[in-house]
Order: C-alpha cells, then structure tokens, then sequence
C-alpha cells in the first residue's frame, strides 16, 4: 500500500526538462545504432581549456579542498565574480553580494525563491527557457508569459509588458542573449524595460549566461546598469558553463543586493552548502586566467551560426531570423505545418519535430518547450561536418516530401 501514498502536488506539477529529454531521446537512438545528429542540448562541444583543467588537477593536491567551505562559495571565487561583473556588467558589487550555486539552474531556483511569494506574478518573456516557468511555480509563483515572435525579433516591447502588469506582478524575467532565440535587446530598449521595472517597483532577474557569446560587433548590455536605479532591483544569474564550456563542472551564482544574497545564502546552506572546492578552484582560473580559448570557440560558433542560418534559410517556409547571440538558430517553421511530408501532416512544431527525427534522424528541440508552437530550436554548438550534415538532411526532406 505505500505505493499509494501522495506525493508532493507541487512537484508532481513540474515536467522534465524538455531540452534534456530531446537530448536523451537523440542519444538512445544513437545508441541503438541510428545514425542521429542531434541539434538539442545547449552544450558546447569543446573540451574545457587546458589551463582550466590544469587548475583543477592543482586544486586536488591541496587537502584543504577536501572539506566543507562557506556555503555562499569561496572568497576568492567571489572575488573573482565580483570583478567580471564589474567588466562584463558594468555593475560595482561587493564578494558578499555573491552567492557560488551549483550551476546556473540553482542560481535561477534560489533567486525565484528568495523574491517570489506565493501567488505573485512573474513575467515571463517568451520564447523563454523551457525551466523559468517551473522554478517559478516551484517557488509558489505564478509565470505569465509576454510572447514576441520572428516579427519582433523575439524581443518584447515596453507595451507588452505593461497590458501583463497587475497588482501581483512582483518580477519580470530578463535575457540577453536569450536562449532559445539568440536575441540580443539594444542599450535603448534595455534602458526602457530597466525604467519600467524600477517605475513600478518590480524585481529584475536577468539571466546573463550568454553575455560573452555575442556576434557581428553587438554586445550584450546588462539591465543592472542600463540605468542607475537598476542595480537595487536587479538579481543576476551567471556562471561558467557555457562561455568556458564547463556544463558538467556546475559552477553558477547569483550577485544581487545585499540582503538578497543573505537570504539566497541562508537557503543554500541547508539546501546543499558548498560547490564542490575543485570546480570552484577551475572557476577561479576560468574567470582570471588566459581567454584565449573563449576567443576562439566564440570565433568557431560565429562561423557555425553564418552557416545554419544560410542553409536553413534554404527550406520553404522557414522563416530565420539571425541571432545576434548565444549559440542557438530558432526558425518560425508555421510555413511548413499543415503540410502533408513523406505521408504524415504535422500540425504543431511538436509533431514536426518527431516526425524530423523517425524520418530524417535529426533531433531538434520543439517550440512547445519554450511556449509556443510553430518553432524549432537548434543549437549549433556542434562540429560544423556534423551541422552541416544535419541541415542537407532537413533540406532533402523537405525537398522531397
């Protein structure tokens, strides 16, 4: 009988993350001996640096990285966070207002739960990362999301903001470059939404992973810094991940205001205390050592991004649009469905996307997981043969259906 017993309705609300099953999914497949290219997780395919790995190996000879350390992180990885936000940010903050999670997805979760109370809004612009929304609702908020299409950019306008603002809205989501589009918003439409927020009181979480994966001389303008009462109601969430292509080392943090980061700090300590001393040790070298190696990966995904928007671009009733950041091509496919291909019609990018990969073994990840239909996401942070590749088979699919 104990089988039958509840569990938790808040976490049985929650789903798997869909850009991981995509990916899961695309591996099982391969494993099975199908000859799949996958487009689906937002992973860089390159090794970490050397002198990143190099730090860590150091990192194991100290015994004192065998034991627990501040919850909030180290200090000298503080500092050095401290320090890139300064550069990268344009924000002066303190090592106390940094808090070293596991990952930039503790970052997100602590940060919704030290702002959000139950039952307040949370504005969400979509397309959005398919895991906003269930932090939110993890924190007992409610996401509401502002919707801009290809037409906009994908980026919404200071209006739309505004017809979703009630008495309840208590945060509003920021990101850029956004994953899964790849947008970046320009210093002036930044300024405006940070004017807006600091306008009506709202708390700002502006997710910054990408900031340093920007293309075509655009750069990525913190909202913190956008204007100067911005800062006081901002929440930063970052890490090494994706710049330094060290996903699996989980190495994030938040940097926020004072009490705000002795809050986060307060729940990490009986949530899961300290990162791992190595992975910090690797951060620490990631953020001060040589970048030469992010210069270069940057320069390959460039080169990665020009090529699948082009062949892409190739497919009647795709619709493109350039991202200008991160590393992700998010074509509106609406020209495609409704259509009958190889005998089967899809409806909705969900459908499409399973279709693409029983008939074509590509793996993409389907608008559905980031609010809305009518859309595929593809990371092009894989080798250029295999990106390349994956494309000619999207083409002569559709060229011959």
């Amino acid at each position: 009988m104990s089988s039958e017993l509840p569990l938790s309705p808040r976490i049985l609300s929650i789903h798997e993350s869909a850009t991981l099953k995509v990916d899961a999914k695309a591996k099982a497949l391969k494993a099975q001996g199908r000859p799949i290219i996958s487009y689906g997780a937002g992973e860089p395919d390159f090794p970490t640096p050397a002198n990143i790995v190099d730090a860590a190996r150091r990192a194991l000879g100290d015994p004192t990285n065998f034991r627990y350390t501040p919850a909030s992180g180290l200090p000298e990885l503080k500092r050095a966070v401290a320090a890139k936000t300064l550069r990268d940010s344009g924000v002066e903050v303190d090592p106390a207002q940094v808090v070293i999670t596991n990952g930039g997805k503790q970052a997100v979760y602590e940060a919704f739960a030290t702002l959000v109370g139950e039952g307040d809004e949370v504005i969400v612009p979509g397309p959005y990362w398919t895991t906003y929304p269930e932090a939110i609702r993890l924190a007992g908020g409610r996401p509401v999301t502002v919707f801009a299409g290809a037409d906009q950019g994908y980026r919404v306008t200071v209006d739309q903001l505004e017809a979703a603002r009630t008495d309840h809205t208590r945060l509003l989501v920021f990101v850029s470059p956004s994953n899964p589009t790849g947008a970046v918003y320009s210093p002036e439409e930044t300024a405006a939404i940070a004017r807006w927020a600091v306008e009506h009181d709202i708390w700002i979480l502006a997710d910054e992973i990408y900031q340093n994966l920007t293309y075509d001389g655009v750069e990525a303008h913190s909202i913190a810094s956008a204007i100067p009462e911005a800062a006081a109601n901002t929440v930063l969430v970052n890490g090494v991940a994706k710049t330094y292509a060290m996903t699996g080392w989980r190495v994030g943090w938040l940097v926020g205001p004072r009490r705000v980061a002795k809050a986060a700090s307060n729940m990490q300590s009986h949530l899961t205390s300290n990162v791992s001393n190595i992975s910090q040790r690797a951060a620490i070298e990631a953020l001060t050592g040589p970048q030469d190696a992010v210069a270069a990966m940057r320069a390959a995904f460039d080169r990665r991004r020009r090529t699948i928007v082009a062949e892409l671009s190739r497919i009647e009733g795709f619709t493109v649009p350039t991202p200008q950041g991160a590393f992700y091509a998010y074509p509106d496919v609406t020209g495609v469905l409704g259509r009958t291909w190889h005998g089967v019609t899809p409806t909705t990018s969900l459908e499409l996307a399973d279709l693409l990969l029983e008939r074509a073994d590509v793996a993409v990840v389907p608008g559905e997981a980031f609010g809305r239909s009518g859309y595929l996401r593809l990371s092009y942070a894989l080798d250029d043969a295999s990106l390349l590749e994956g494309v000619q088979r999207l083409q002569h699919f559709f060229a011959e259906g």
